[in-house]
């Protein structure tokens, strides 16, 4: 399961570098009149890029949310011991890039907002990057990058609660939490057919956007209620509900839905930045965040752990392989992205600052991961 779940995620985000790519041509080509036009068409009450990013991308939290829910109760994450390296790694891979962007970004009231930018790790893109080595990079650090990236998301959930939520609504949130004790209820007396949650799954979504909390959110909430199922020698049955809805999406989020917020969302006319500009502190402490913030943290505490011997290093994996993959975890497009909109409002200048930090900090930690994983040796001498 892991490897088909690798698999899509590698190939996704070959498609997302694709539509990311293009979205930088259009806008900044004769055509990016109409593609910025385009997403402030508005109907049901919402823009158009108001629907991309709070309810398609509700399908993607749903997605993130069911990864680790099966990963925490059946997976790569099922034990404390599974779970030690890639949660220390991720835990310093979201504090060091904040705190670096807050050092940059101490005289600039107004850019504090943005602190938890480079907090994320895009686990599609940086999974494309990989597929791109083949062979060359063990399947022990694919699963090390996909976990970090999990707990990632899961740290950027709840950043995203607790620091980018506006004034609560409570009717609004009372009628959303009276939907989750429904499908609670539901879980607990043991429906598994999905149709019941997903209708009540839209329900809470509308309750949740009108709540002040960011709609996004009610597809990890209705993730957590979604059951899984087990089999003797198979715990994650694949006639579980979990199971079902997880690879039913995945391929929906990761070849459509991912690459169309992309499209719609890293779309920067250079032309409005003065040379100047893409040095200011928003820019600058969201690149410096992702390039060295994420390598430092991620690096420094597998060196550690390993040093200290509390865990070991991942399997076939040598120390120079384990700083590429460091290196790759900078790249944090989608959520990067996501997180930039709450914090600055979609259409700023501030948040257009924003992205380009985020493109100039992924695209360094691509590349300069890339060639790392490329010309590292196989596996150096263990200590």
């Amino acid at each position: 399961m892991m490897r088909k779940f690798l698999a899509t995620e590698a190939a996704g985000g070959i498609v997302l570098i694709g539509a990311a790519a293009l979205a930088l041509i259009v806008a900044n080509s004769s055509l990016s009149e109409g593609y910025f036009s385009a997403q402030h068409i508005r109907f049901g009450g919402l823009s158009l890029l108001h629907w991309i990013n709070d309810g398609l991308m509700a399908l993607f939290f749903l997605v993130v949310g069911l990864e680790i829910k099966r990963e925490v109760l059946d997976g790569q994450l099922s034990r404390w011991s599974d779970r030690l390296l890639p949660g220390i790694s991720a835990a310093a891979g979201v504090a060091l890039p904040a705190l670096i962007y807050i050092w940059i970004n101490l005289g600039n009231p107004g850019g504090g907002r943005g602190w938890a930018i480079p907090a994320a790790t895009d686990i599609a893109f940086a999974l494309g990057v990989l597929a791109l080595l083949g062979s060359r990079a063990p399947t022990s650090l694919k699963i090390f990058l996909a976990a970090v990236a999990i707990i990632d998301d899961l740290i950027a959930v709840l950043i995203i609660a607790l620091f980018y939520t506006a004034d609560l609504g409570l009717p609004a949130l009372a009628g959303a939490a009276f939907g989750l004790l429904i499908l609670a209820l539901l879980n607990r007396f043991g429906v598994t057919m999905l149709t019941p949650y997903l209708v009540m799954g839209a329900i809470i979504w509308f309750f949740v956007l009108k709540s002040g909390i960011h709609a996004t959110l009610a597809g990890v909430a209705v993730a957590m209620t979604i059951p899984l199922t087990r089999t003797p020698g198979r715990p994650d049955a694949h006639g579980s509900p979990l199971h079902r809805l997880e690879h039913g999406l995945h391929p929906w989020v990761a070849f459509a839905i991912v690459p169309i917020f992309g499209f719609a969302n890293a779309g920067v006319a250079l032309g409005g930045f003065a040379s100047g500009d893409m040095v200011a502190s928003v820019p600058l402490g969201v690149a410096l965040g992702l390039f060295v913030g994420k390598q430092i943290g991620i690096f420094g505490s597998v060196w550690l752990l390993v040093r200290l011997k509390w865990s070991d290093r991942p399997r076939d994996a040598g120390w120079l392989q384990i700083y590429g993959v460091a290196l790759l975890c900078g790249i944090g497009f989608t959520m990067s992205l996501f997180i930039g909109g709450l914090a600055f409002g979609d259409g700023s200048h501030q948040n257009d600052a924003a992205k380009l930090g985020v493109l100039l900090g992924s695209i360094g930690s691509a590349i300069f991961g890339f060639l790392v994983l490329r010309f590292a040796p196989s596996e150096d001498a263990r200590p």
